[in-house]
C-alpha cells in the first residue's frame, strides 16, 4: 500500500543527496523528477520550499512513498535490456497515483461565515525520487512523492484524514496501471493474483524468494554505483533456488475477475467511490490505465462521482456489486456508443428486478 509519512522538518538531505546511481543508464536523468514544479531537485532550498504549512502545523509536508511490486522490481536484476521499460511504466503509474490523489484526497477545511466547509485544493508542486534498491541491496523500485502540507491559495494545511482514507484506492490505481504499463513499455505480462499477489508470466517464484524484501534488521543506508550493484545481484542470482512460474489466467486479458470484485466490498455496509475504484482496479488482473478505470467507475454509479473527502456519497452493496454490468464493462477502453446502450439495459435490468421485490 502507499505509506503516507508526516514529515515534520525541512531537512530534504535524504532525498537530495542520494545520487541513486543503481538506476543510472535504465532511468531517464537523475532521482529526482518534478511532477508540478520546476528547478533543481538536488537543490535543497528548492526542495524545501514544497513542503509549504502554516506557523502553526507541526506537520510541513508528506512523503507519499509508492513501492512496486516486489516481482516487477526483481525484473531490475534479471533484464537490463528491458529494465528501462520497467522503469519508466513504474513513474507513469505514480503519476497517475498521485492525480488521483489529488483530484480526490486534497482537501481543506475552512471557516465561512461561521460554518465549516470542505473545498477541493491542489499543491502547488509535487517533487519525486526514484530508487531502486533497499537497504539490503535487493531490487527495489519506489518512488519518494513530496508534497506540501498547506495546498496552493490555502490558508490552512490540508485535511490528512483525507489522504489517509483515498491511499488505498491511489495505490490500487498504481498496480493497475502499472501492470498495464509495463506490458507496453517492457513487454512483460504482469497480473494479479486472487490472493491479491502481482506475478510476472513466466518468472520463477524462487527470485521472489531470494529477494524477499523483508528482514527483522532495517539495514545500513548505502549509495550504490550501478555496475557494483549488478555485480552484486549477479552473483546472488547463482544462489537462487529455482520452484517455478506460477500459471498465469486462460481469461481473455480484457476481463475483470468478478470473483476479485465482488469480494471486495464483503463486511461492509455502505460503499463510497474510492471502494469501487480500489476493487475495480484489483480486479483487472492484467492491469487497466488509470484513466479507464475511472471512466468506467463514473459510467456505471454516477451518483458517486462528486465523492471527494472523507465523507463521500454511498451506496449499498447490492447496488455497488452490479455483477451483470461490470462482467459486460470489462477492463477495456471505454466507448460511448456501447456505453449508452450498456446504461439502457442497465436500467431495464434494475425496473425488472424492482418489479420482482
Amino acid at each position: 500500500m502507499i505509506r503516507v509519512l508526516a514529515r515534520r522538518s525541512l531537512d530534504v538531505a535524504y532525498f537530495t543527496r542520494d545520487p541513486a546511481r543503481e538506476l543510472e543508464g535504465i532511468r531517464e536523468g537523475g532521482p529526482g523528477w518534478w511532477i508540478r514544479g520546476g528547478g533543481d531537485p538536488s537543490d535543497p532550498a528548492r526542495v524545501a520550499d514544497v513542503l509549504a504549512s502554516t506557523p502553526r502545523a507541526k506537520v510541513v509536508g508528506y512523503d507519499l512513498v509508492v513501492a512496486a511490486p516486489r516481482a516487477v522490481s526483481v525484473l531490475l536484476a534479471l533484464d537490463e535490456g528491458r529494465a528501462s521499460g520497467v522503469v519508466a511504466a513504474h513513474r507513469a503509474a505514480v503519476g497517475a497515483a498521485l492525480a488521483y490523489l489529488e483530484d480526490r484526497a486534497v482537501e481543506v477545511r475552512e471557516r465561512v461565515g461561521g460554518e465549516t466547509r470542505t473545498r477541493g485544493a491542489r499543491w502547488s508542486s509535487v517533487v519525486a525520487y526514484t530508487h531502486g534498491v533497499n537497504r539490503h541491496a535487493e531490487p527495489h523500485l519506489h518512488d519518494h512523492v513530496l508534497v506540501g502540507a498547506r495546498p496552493e491559495g490555502a490558508d490552512v494545511v490540508l485535511d490528512a484524514r483525507a489522504l489517509v482514507a483515498h491511499a488505498l484506492a491511489a495505490d490500487a490505481l498504481y498496480r493497475a496501471t502499472l501492470r498495464h504499463e509495463v506490458a507496453q513499455r517492457a513487454g512483460y505480462e504482469v497480473w494479479r493474483s486472487f490472493a491479491g499477489v502481482e506475478h510476472v508470466s513466466g518468472l520463477d517464484e524462487g527470485y521472489r524468494a531470494l529477494w524477499p524484501g523483508r528482514h527483522a534488521l532495517r539495514g545500513e543506508k548505502t549509495h550504490w554505483e550501478r555496475p557494483d550493484v549488478v555485480a552484486r545481484w549477479r552473483d546472488e542470482r547463482r544462489r537462487v533456488v529455482l520452484v517455478g512460474a506460477r500459471p498465469s489466467p486462460t481469461r481473455h486479458r480484457s476481463t475483470l475477475d468478478e470473483h476479485r470484485f465482488a469480494g471486495a466490498f464483503e463486511g461492509r455496509l455502505e460503499v463510497a467511490r474510492r471502494h469501487v475504484v480500489a476493487a475495480w482496479a484489483d480486479a483487472a488482473v492484467f492491469g487497466q490505465g488509470a484513466s479507464d478505470t475511472l471512466a468506467s467507475v463514473d459510467a456505471l454509479y454516477p451518483e458517486l462521482r462528486p465523492g471527494r473527502g472523507v465523507h463521500e456519497v454511498t451506496v449499498g452493496v447490492p447496488r455497488a456489486r452490479m455483477l451483470e454490468r461490470v462482467i459486460e464493462r470489462g477492463a477495456r477502453p471505454l466507448e460511448p456508443a456501447a456505453l449508452d446502450a450498456w446504461a439502457q439495459r442497465s436500467r431495464s435490468l434494475e425496473r425488472v428486478r424492482e418489479r420482482a421485490r
